[in-house]
């Protein structure tokens, strides 16, 4: 029978009895699936429940075939080694006992003579040169995710389970990841908001609170799918506002028509034109007819409202964030940012940086790239002066504001209209509502506690603070803006960041955000440490 995967009306809710999702059906077969959606909608509960993990609470679960699930984060031992993560330990030490002829006849009969050249091939496969015996606590956190799956792939399972694979990870590592599973050609189900992975999908499920819907195709694909669902929904609200508005019209119309036929037999009746039986009659008959109407209007405009409230909802899924942000006024020949012949270190160490001269010019848009461990954050904390050069200095000539991954400058004890408060002082409290509305902070969306946030809602949150008032930071500094995001409050980051008319400084490994911001130039930062 060949490899499969099938959830039948599968339904989870989280122990403090919130619904995650409900009667969900999907299948899997021998293709590549990105499952995507909004965080907290239920991705990785999903990855749980198909490796047994976790047991579904209504529906089922079947699996033909055999499934790896990698782990998000490689943690053992300071004496474990790849050996170890491949579980060819016992493999290897009996490989060179009967290399060695020190095997007994018994054990000559089981050796696997291959798999040293296997596990190379598998470690090559993910972009990593090392040795089985190398250990763990060697390797960096990029490097360890990388050889976790590699140790997946070399067990050669009908289905992979990736939760996020290439987060966390340098562009070096990204890409090994991205070739090797375009080059896998068995079952994988991949979590992730990582765009161009996403794009060498054969298939997209999205996750969403009205369920879960396959589309055929990569990423790309299904974006086109999604702006023609979104224009769909757009028609088929116009067309539900237009039925309910002749509904409503349509009944009045009725009503007032029925009020002037009823005042006019009253009047007859009180004139005495026609006999007391027939205008009794007349009346009860009217009196049936007008509850009749009313009932018929009245079932008719529930039905019309709820087409509404569908169309709409469908819309606030399908809908892009856009924001109006003001003008930083920065003119295009001022220095912003300077670094003249700057090198950092921390302690009596190596510096971590050396010999850094860079101009930042007008609202130039700058990445800052490089391998995991080549200091970027360090530069931005020089930058900042969170830290001091060793030598060389930093000049900023405007104010600047920085959104790190914790999106710091936000105070988590208060809400988001008080951090708004806070750093826009000037501003009043029609000025500090409309800010947040336009970041989709809405009434009392706006007096949420940052704490209570999700990782999406506090950079949205901190850009709002940020740039929403009369007099946005000429500079924004920001250090891995997507990391842990789903796609929606990436791409709200991205129309946030395409409204602002001043100058950037990113550290992303992301390449499509990068371009989706309107990067005009790199400063590349020489490799350190290996990532």
């Amino acid at each position: 029978m060949p490899a499969s995967i099938t959830l039948s009306n599968l339904t989870w809710s989280t122990p403090d009895g919130r619904n995650l999702f409900s009667n969900i059906d999907l299948s899997f077969s021998a293709e590549r699936a990105g499952l995507v959606g909004r965080n907290g909608v239920g991705k990785t509960t999903i990855l749980k429940l198909i490796a047994g993990q976790i047991q579904p609470q209504t529906g089922s679960i079947s699996v033909h075939g055999s499934i790896g699930m990698m782990r998000q984060s490689v943690q053992l031992d300071d004496d474990q080694t790849i050996a170890d993560l491949f579980d060819a330990t016992a493999d290897l030490a009996l490989l060179k006992r009967a290399v060695a002829g020190d095997a007994t006849i018994e054990e000559i009969g089981i050796v696997d003579w291959f798999v040293e050249e296997r596990i190379a091939s598998a470690l090559s496969g993910a972009g990593l040169d090392v040795r089985p015996e190398t250990h763990l606590s060697s390797l960096s956190g990029g490097q360890r995710t990388r050889a976790g799956l590699a140790a997946l792939i070399f067990r050669q399972p009908d289905f992979l389970l990736l939760d996020e694979p290439t987060n966390n990870l340098d562009r070096d590592g990204r890409n090994a990841v991205i070739d090797l599973l375009s080059r896998w050609r068995a079952g994988a189900i991949v979590v992730s908001h990582d765009r161009e992975l996403l794009d060498g999908m054969d298939a997209i499920i999205e996750l969403t609170t009205l369920g879960a819907r396959r589309y055929g195709g990569n990423w790309s694909r299904f974006r086109e799918r999604k702006a023609l669902e979104l224009a769909a929904a757009e028609h088929d609200l116009a067309d539900a506002e237009k039925t309910f508005d002749e509904i409503a019209r349509t009944a009045q119309v009725q009503a007032e028509r029925k009020a002037r036929s009823d005042s006019t037999g009253k009047r007859k009746a009180d004139r005495g034109d026609m006999p007391r039986i027939v205008a009794g009659g007349l009346k009860m008959q009217s009196e049936a007819t007008s509850g009749e109407n009313a009932r018929l209007a009245m079932w008719r405009k529930q039905h019309a409202s709820e087409a509404i409230a569908e169309a709409r909802q469908r819309i606030e899924i399908l809908q892009p964030f856009s924001a109006h942000i003001a003008s930083t006024g920065l003119p295009a020949a001022k220095t912003v940012l300077r670094l003249d012949h700057v090198s950092v270190g921390y302690g009596k160490g190596p510096p971590v940086l050396s010999d850094i001269s860079f101009d930042l010019v007008g609202p130039e848009r700058v990445a800052i790239v490089g391998s995991n461990g080549s200091g970027k954050t360090t530069l931005i904390r020089a930058i900042t002066a969170a830290i001091a050069p060793s030598e060389g200095t930093v000049s900023i000539f405007t104010d600047y504001a920085v959104l790190d991954q914790t999106v710091s400058l936000l105070d988590a004890g208060t809400t988001i209209r008080d951090n708004f408060r806070r750093l826009n002082p000037a501003a009043d409290e029609n000025t500090c509502r409309a800010a947040l509305a336009r970041f989709m902070f809405r009434a009392d969306a706006a007096l949420q506690p940052v704490s209570t946030l999700s990782g999406g809602q506090i950079l949205r949150a901190g850009l709002a603070c940020v740039l929403g008032g009369k007099n946005p930071p000429p500079l924004l500094i920001l250090d891995e803006p997507t990391n842990h995001l789903d796609l929606d409050s990436i791409a709200t980051v991205e129309r946030g960041l395409s409204a602002y008319d001043g100058a950037l400084l990113v550290i992303s490994h992301d390449e499509v955000f990068l371009d989706a911001t309107g990067i005009t130039r790199r400063l590349e930062l020489p490799a350190r440490t290996k990532g």
